[in-house]
């Protein structure tokens, strides 16, 4: 292995470190989901009447 002296930090190398030499900021876990409903409300789904299919096949 060869022992390498680091120079003098010249432009482009500060420039890279000023680009990235950070990680960016941690991202939530809350900010990656999105919670939408699976299917859009449908009254007359909520309409049914259990006892109606009865009256339906006996009158």
């Amino acid at each position: 292995m060869t022992s390498e002296k680091p120079g003098p930090p010249d432009a482009d190398a500060t420039r890279r470190r000023a680009r990235f030499g950070t990680l960016p900021e941690r991202v939530r876990v809350e900010d990656m989901v999105e919670e939408q409903p699976a299917t859009a409300p449908d009254s007359a789904r909520d309409a049914y009447n259990s006892d109606e299919w009865l009256v339906r096949t006996c009158l």
